[in-house]
């Protein structure tokens, strides 16, 4: 093993990135899943009984305020360790182990195939010589992992094995802000397969179990939409796209006059308090610039593939939840459109309040993603 290099994917792994749940070796203890986004932290606590149905335990947003975390790194540290400590204690768990993800941006992921003949510390060996041709930074700066896939298709006495890595640092920091609040840090994922996670549960309602359907799923967020195509649990195609929910903040802002802060208060009502032309001024014109945005970038996917249609899109992220948008996005792309609940089909704590939930719900799929960590490898 290279001196310097982070690696491990036993269950005494130590503090570094566990890209993909690898870790779990046992039965599962709680874990909150926490998402760090530019504009909020989002707490999720789930348990499974013995028929194997969910409950959703715990969950809480809280705001952060703008630079506090920039494209994914954390910028002022003490607020954002702060602000968890507030949304733990806004939750109202008990639970300390917990399950957060770096942006995809951050991690570079890569199958590989390699001999199905070697073991684990051969297989060890062979990932870090892939890794030096993969990366383009010095392995000693590295945290890295890696799981096996299963049986190679093309090569036949071969594996394939997914690789990840990420700077340290960028590990160090969600590891550190979390300790900073209290919190015992056991996972790193990524957050495009924490999103997927979730999401499957979603894709299963679909016609035929989702089966070999082609699936947009966006996550819409405050300053940007992340597009993932997936099929069958696999990516195919991901962009990102410089469109969000801060576009109908700033409509808000100029047509009544109001501060950006009550404007944000506004939208999150859901036009509460706003004159009554608010849903034809205001809201109908975003919709449809953003579900034109949305097709632009399914465009950009079937330029640059071989398809030329998706089955379905999953919508999520906070801004899902405005009224009207998945009939926006029918309309503007020609396919078929819903809004993700990632609690859907699961039993609900009575201490969460079904409004807040009602509200908030598009808001947490990454946060389910990571909790679901806790029983998915």
């Amino acid at each position: 093993m290279h001196k310097g290099v982070t690696r491990h994917a036993k269950a005494d792994w130590g503090w570094d990135l566990i890209a993909l749940g690898s870790w779990i070796r046992r039965e599962p203890a709680p874990l909150l899943g926490i998402d760090i986004s530019s504009s909020t932290l989002k707490l999720v606590e789930l348990e499974r009984d013995r028929s194997g149905t969910l409950r959703l335990l715990h969950c809480a947003i809280e705001p952060l305020e703008r630079g506090w975390v920039s494209e994914g790194n954390i910028e002022k540290f003490d607020e954002v360790a702060e602000a968890l400590r507030r949304l733990v204690r806004k939750a109202g768990t008990r639970t300390r182990r917990a399950a957060l993800a770096l942006p995809g941006s951050a991690v570079i992921t890569r199958k590989v195939s390699l001999p199905a003949e070697l073991d684990e510390d051969q297989l060890e060996l062979q990932v870090e010589a892939e890794a030096a041709q993969l990366i383009p930074f010095p392995l000693l700066e590295v945290a890295l992992d890696f799981c096996v896939v299963g049986p190679s298709p093309s090569a036949p006495g071969y594996q394939e094995v997914l690789v990840a890595a990420s700077r340290k640092e960028k590990v160090s920091d969600r590891q550190g802000v979390a300790e900073a609040a209290g919190l015992e840090p056991v996972i790193v994922d990524v957050e495009p397969y924490a999103s997927r996670l979730a999401a499957r549960r979603a894709i299963e309602k679909l016609p035929g179990g989702g089966r070999n359907l082609l699936v947009a799923l966006f996550e819409i967020g405050s300053a940007s939409t992340a597009l993932q195509v997936v099929r069958n649990d696999e990516m195919i195609y991901e962009r990102d796209q410089p469109v969000g929910g801060e576009g109908l903040t700033q409509m808000i802002e100029r047509q009544y006059g109001l501060s950006r802060e009550e404007a944000e208060l506004r939208k999150r009502q859901g036009g509460a308090g706003l004159p009554p032309d608010y849903p034809q001024t205001v809201l109908q014109p975003f919709l449809d610039a953003l579900g034109q945005e949305l097709g632009r970038a399914l465009q950009f996917f079937f330029t640059s593939t071989p398809h030329n249609k998706v089955d379905h899109i999953l919508l999520s992220g906070g801004s899902a939840s405005l009224p009207g948008l998945a009939q926006a996005v029918t309309l503007q792309t020609g396919f078929a459109a819903s809004v993700l609940n990632p609690f859907d089909g699961m039993a609900v704590s009575p201490s969460i309040p079904a409004a807040r939930l009602a509200a908030e719900a598009t808001s947490y799929l990454v946060a389910t993603g990571l909790a679901l960590r806790r029983y998915v490898p």
